[in-house]
């Protein structure tokens, strides 16, 4: 196995296949040192025993995927969300992740107001976020790229994400930049360096850009090296910001869940030191 590079974070859902006691032992025997963990997954094996299994590898976790979902226009569907999310940044604080990623909600059924459902998650956020800094956990909203605006997220670009966080204190609201997600933008650079002025980038992920896209388009993200996207220079973008923390490789990808864990996790990291490093 070729030693990991220093930043490498390995995102659970690149190596969905493994159970999270094959994740850690293949993260510890390929000496990464930092997963992005989801919550699904950790609540099925539970919480507690997965902090307790990730302190005793002595592994970090760069963060915790995914709060959010904050766009409901009722009353109920708000109070949900704000549940959930504070169970959400419970089970981050516990799992010693500094910070919860968010994906913020697309619009509800029959919406077409996307500037109301910004203001939003604005308004849940100005409860959520100084609660969340309460536990030592800060949040991250995550653009999505436009083609999910509907559904999942109608935080498209970096420059919204940012008009987002720069509402509450840097620390306790900052934003997550993807290569998958935010390759395409022009302003990329200006918001990268706007982003690392006010200190606000919390997590940075790459998966590359293949086509044709898949129906559903969710589980269409390339292995690294296999797209469009120039992922050093991503990397370098978010460098000369003054990001200095882990990189996640995120993919999600049938055809990488259908291989050996092992195998897929060496050619990560080979491909991470190829096109990243």
């Amino acid at each position: 196995m070729i030693p990991s590079p220093a930043r490498l974070s390995i995102n659970q859902e690149t190596i969905r296949q493994w159970s999270l006691p094959e994740l850690i032992a293949g993260c510890t025997a390929a000496e990464v040192g930092t997963v992005g963990l989801w919550r699904d997954p950790v609540r099925r094996h539970g919480v507690r025993e997965t902090a307790k299994l990730v302190a005793g590898a002595g592994l970090r976790v760069s963060s915790l995927c995914r709060g959010g979902f904050f766009t409901a226009g009722d009353p109920a569907g708000r109070a949900a969300a704000l549940d959930d999310n504070r169970r959400a940044v419970e089970e981050a604080a516990e799992l010693g992740a500094d910070t919860l990623v968010l994906v913020s909600g697309g619009l509800p059924g029959g919406d077409r107001d996307l500037v109301g459902a910004r203001g939003r998650i604005a308004d849940i956020l100005g409860e959520l976020a100084p609660w969340a800094a309460g536990h030592g956990v800060r949040l991250g909203i995550e653009p999505l790229h436009p083609m999910y605006a509907s559904d999942r997220c109608v935080v498209s670009t970096l420059g919204q994400a940012l008009d987002l966080a720069e509402l509450f204190p840097t620390e306790q609201v900052g934003v997550v930049v993807d290569s998958y997600h935010l390759w395409w933008d022009e302003r990329l650079p200006a918001d990268l360096r706007r982003a690392g002025e006010s200190g606000r980038i919390v997590s940075v992920q790459v998966a590359d850009w293949v086509t044709p896209l898949p129906e559903g388009v969710l589980l269409g993200r390339g292995q690294l090296g296999d797209g469009s996207i120039d992922l050093r220079a991503f990397r370098e973008l978010t460098d000369a910001a003054g990001y200095r923390g882990p990189v996640e490789v995120e993919i999600f990808n049938p055809g990488l869940w259908a291989r050996d864990g092992s195998e897929v996790l060496r050619e990560v990291i080979e491909r991470y030191r190829e096109h990243v490093d």
